[in-house]
């Protein structure tokens, strides 16, 4: 395991334009659980970003998913219900070109799956943004995750990012499949902790942000240790840990 010191770098825009940011993959299981710790959580990671996997989908959705949103300091960017579950917040520091929630092909007995996107700047940075949650089963996951990589080329910029709920650990076809076209966060350059899911059997990497070539990974992994983020806080949020990584992304 990496270790949470020193601490990721801090979100800022270059002088060349380039922008440092802070980007956090989450499942936050519907807001089920404790929401103040959840949001304690994401206020002191500080994201630019935030890649959520089982929004709220149902009743007044919107109104909860907003709430969070503001305890955290963010807004909503796109997604929740309309992209069955997975949704993208964002900090004022990011400028919106345009956002499309796209659900995926429905397996009869299946949930239906889909994916919140966007195009953002940063400063002189341009990024794509695709946040997921992956089929739990195998053959529609790899069919996903070719949906995913088809989704980002189409989506006309230089610099992307993805992420989110796997449903897979790396030694998976699709976790293989998506590592192959894009770095793998946490294997480029690791910190904090590893593994995100550690509620039953042995723990287990099944979350991650991926970033297309161009983009400098500058640390990712479970923010364990990072101030703010207590483990009592972790334990009550949800039954996923987040993963958390910084990214320099060239200006476009």
């Amino acid at each position: 395991m990496a270790t949470s010191d020193p601490l990721l770098p801090d979100s800022r825009t270059e002088a060349d334009g380039s922008a440092v940011l802070r980007v956090l993959s989450y499942n936050i299981r519907s807001m089920r659980d404790d929401t103040d710790a959840l949001a304690r959580v994401i206020r002191a990671c500080a994201p630019d970003l935030v890649l959520v996997q089982e929004a709220p989908r149902f009743f007044r959705w919107r109104k909860k998913l907003a709430r969070l949103a503001a305890a955290s300091g963010l807004v909503i960017l796109s997604g929740g219900a309309t992209a069955a579950g997975p949704a993208l917040l964002c900090s004022l520091r990011a400028t919106v070109e345009r956002t499309e929630d796209v659900l995926l092909p429905l397996t009869p007995g299946l949930h239906r799956r889909g994916f919140a996107t966007a195009v953002v700047r940063f400063g002189g940075a341009r990024l794509g943004v695709i946040g997921c949650h992956l089929s739990l089963q195998d053959d529609e996951r790899h069919e996903q995750g070719g949906m995913l990589l088809d989704r980002l080329a189409a989506m006309g910029v230089e610099h992307a990012i993805a992420g989110g709920d796997l449903n897979e650990t790396p030694d998976g076809p699709t976790f293989k499949r998506l590592a192959a076209d894009l770095q793998d966060a946490w294997a480029t350059a690791p910190w904090g902790g590893e593994h995100t899911w550690t509620r039953s059997g042995p723990p287990r990497r099944i979350d991650a942000v991926f970033a297309t070539g161009g983009i400098e990974v500058l640390g990712c992994g479970v923010p364990l240790g990072h101030p703010g983020v207590t483990e009592r806080d972790l334990t009550a949020a949800t039954d996923h840990l987040p993963v958390l990584a910084a990214l320099r992304v060239p200006a476009s």
